[in-house]
């Protein structure tokens, strides 16, 4: 990528940011056709089966001087374990208690952190544990009595009602798999910032399963007037008063509803406890916490974070407000930013895709910097605006490679490269970065951010 000049300034691109001629210099002999991958992973499997074999046989696989921590028998294989927990919150093992959010004192911060990533190269399956789940805070979190908690539909409605927890709760319900990203997610690579690993590249996303009532169902009930209200305006009760225009029609259509629950239990404090808005595919920031007043209009609000932020700064010097939806995106979790192969040999490439728009259909992964691709496997059957997983067998044999992924939804929108991206948006935005990411392998293993121009 050639350096930029953005308002009379140099920018000059990271070192290790390549363009099509670096990524010919690093791949030059790092072509893998499919036959030979084949092959190479029939010889792998053979190899295998004949461990396997010698094990089936009784006969030892050759070691030297055997592993101790087969040949000594452990305390927990001996001894008598721990009891049921009688009392308090089940914890992860303390095995893993580096896998956690973690702030980047880079971003914007009040007068404490108002950021957290979630660690996706350390998460399995498409659902983020609650307690991993990205936050993102514009006046702190608060962990509010639902007791004491009250939502308001006002506007054009027949009567204006004001509903209870209880209330709500006793409500018909619904429970959705949906994916939450925030509209800055990835917003550092627009400056030509390689940050080092996915957790700071795209971990202001995250999946889980919420529970809640359908909007429509309390607007209903309020009597709204569902032909001149084109527009609610969602007002949360955190300091600062966050609020959003939602359009009708998602609301019609039943996706968006209020959500009490999340992953089995209730929203934790620092996702909105007790009360928050769910709005699938849209940007987090729409996804009000806190949630207290409903108001139905006949217009959009222009509300301060979304005349003066979260809008993208076009080519031409416009202004796109209402970018709402998240596009179709896609990211290698592992191999990523940050880790290390510590051999050649076979691995399994995975990450995850999802699009604002509807289901993935299939995603596509490249390990020469986009000049081949390969399909890869869905892990499970896409469900429509959450995470899918996708895995694909590979085979590293030591040389230079450059990992991407490339997805596809189920509207036939294909994740863009930054060459694509830029053309229709520029250089200067911030939001909405949806590019196709980019991993080099060294020879050595390790594994840095790079950007394909």
């Amino acid at each position: 990528m050639q350096d930029q000049s953005v308002s009379g300034r140099v920018i000059k691109a990271p070192e290790n940011f390549l363009d099509k001629g670096g990524i010919q210099t690093v791949l030059s002999e790092a072509k893998q056709g499919r036959r030979s991958f084949i092959r190479n992973a029939f010889a792998a499997a053979a190899a295998g089966a004949g461990s396997a074999m010698a094990l089936a046989q009784g006969n030892p696989i050759p070691t030297e001087g055997g592993d101790p921590n087969i040949i000594n028998l452990p305390a927990h294989s001996t001894g008598l374990g721990q009891g049921v927990a009688t009392e308090g919150y089940g914890m992860p093992s303390k095995f893993e208690s580096n896998v956690q959010r973690r702030p980047s004192p880079g971003l914007t911060q009040t007068t404490q952190a108002s950021v957290s990533f979630a660690p996706l190269q350390s998460l399995f399956g498409m659902v983020t544990p609650s307690g991993l789940h990205f936050e993102r805070h514009h006046q702190g979190w608060w962990d509010i009595d639902p007791s004491k908690h009250r939502l308001m539909i006002n506007g054009l409605v027949k009567s204006a009602k004001v509903f209870t927890m209880d209330e709500i709760m006793r409500l018909p319900a619904v429970s959705r798999f949906h994916f939450i990203e925030c509209g800055a997610n990835t917003g550092m690579e627009w400056g030509n910032v390689a940050v080092p690993t996915v957790q700071y590249t795209h971990g202001m996303i995250s999946c889980s399963e919420f529970t809640g009532v359908p909007l429509i169902t309390l607007l209903e009930l309020a009597g709204a007037d569902l032909k001149k209200g084109k527009f609610v305006l969602a007002e949360g009760a955190d300091g600062s008063s966050m609020t959003r225009t939602i359009p009708m029609d998602l609301i019609k259509s039943g996706e968006v509803f209020i959500a009490y629950g999340q992953n089995g239990e209730m929203l934790r404090p620092e996702q909105g406890y007790p009360l928050r808005l769910v709005v699938p595919g849209v940007q987090g920031v729409s996804w009000v916490k806190y949630l207290r007043r409903i108001e139905v209009g006949d217009m959009p609000y222009a509300a301060k974070d979304e005349a003066v932020h979260y809008i993208d700064l076009m080519p031409g010097g416009l202004h796109r407000q209402y970018t709402s939806i998240q596009e179709c995106k896609s990211v290698v979790t592992t191999p990523s930013g940050g880790q290390v192969l510590l051999d050649k040999g076979f691995y399994q490439i995975t990450g995850l895709a999802w699009s604002g728009r509807g289901k993935i259909k299939h995603v596509d992964v490249s390990v020469d910097g986009g000049r081949n691709w390969r399909r890869a496997r869905l892990a499970h059957e896409a469900m429509s605006k959450a995470l899918t997983r996708f895995n694909m067998e590979w085979i590293w044999d030591g040389k230079p490679a450059i990992i991407q992924s490339r997805a596809t939804d189920d509207t036939g929108y294909v994740q863009p490269n930054y060459t694509q991206l830029r053309a229709q948006r520029g250089t200067r935005s911030i939001y909405h970065n949806n590019a196709i990411q980019s991993w080099l392998v060294q020879e050595n293993g390790e594994v840095k951010n790079v950007q394909v121009s």
